[in-house]
């Protein structure tokens, strides 16, 4: 392995792990052979708004989308608009969706550009009592705005593999109420 591609590779894990923890060898040795092409600084180049990681393959709980501000809004225009978006979610849920609330759990977006949203079911029903005790299902969306102010967005189950649609529910409504801004969704 050349010393250009042992760096490279030694950024990228390093970079990984600041943003995700599901990672793996294969994907990081991947990215160190398309970026060794680069050269070292092209393959250690990650932003944040590009850090949010990916759903699983096959994943039935979980969304990963982009949302675009119009052209010539500010950063801090995008942050406002999309804390408006959030605030506009009824906290009851919506569509049989999030009948147990949700709560902002961690909130940078003025620094960072980041957020997590904590969404829960009602947990009643069969599948909350057989499947999670009868507690509340919980989601999380992630959220990632860059310098452009076009976020990144991540919404998924902690538990299970399926969802019933609740995560695509979720986020298509957010995404409409930022399209009565003029966002791209």
């Amino acid at each position: 392995m050349k010393i250009a591609s042992i760096v490279a590779l030694v950024s990228l894990t390093s970079t990984a792990s600041a943003w995700s923890t599901s990672t793996s060898r294969r994907e990081l040795l991947s990215n160190v052979a398309k970026g060794a092409a680069f050269g070292v600084a092209g393959a250690s180049i990650v932003s944040p708004a590009d850090a949010l990681e990916m759903c699983p393959p096959k994943a039935n709980n979980c969304v990963r989308t982009k949302w675009s501000p119009p052209a010539g809004t500010s950063k801090e225009d995008s942050i406002k608009q999309l804390r408006d978006a959030l605030n506009a979610y009824p906290l009851a849920g919506q569509a049989d969706v999030d009948g147990g609330g949700w709560a902002i759990a961690e909130d940078d977006l003025a620094g960072a550009g980041t957020a997590r949203i904590e969404y829960k079911s009602s947990g009643k029903g069969n599948f909350a009592k057989f499947f999670n005790g009868g507690k509340p299902f919980v989601d999380d969306l992630k959220l990632e705005v860059a310098d452009s102010g076009v976020v990144e967005v991540k919404s998924q189950s902690r538990v299970g593999d399926s969802d019933f649609g609740v995560n695509k529910k979720r986020t298509d409504y957010i995404a409409n109420t930022l399209k009565g801004y003029g966002w791209s969704v």
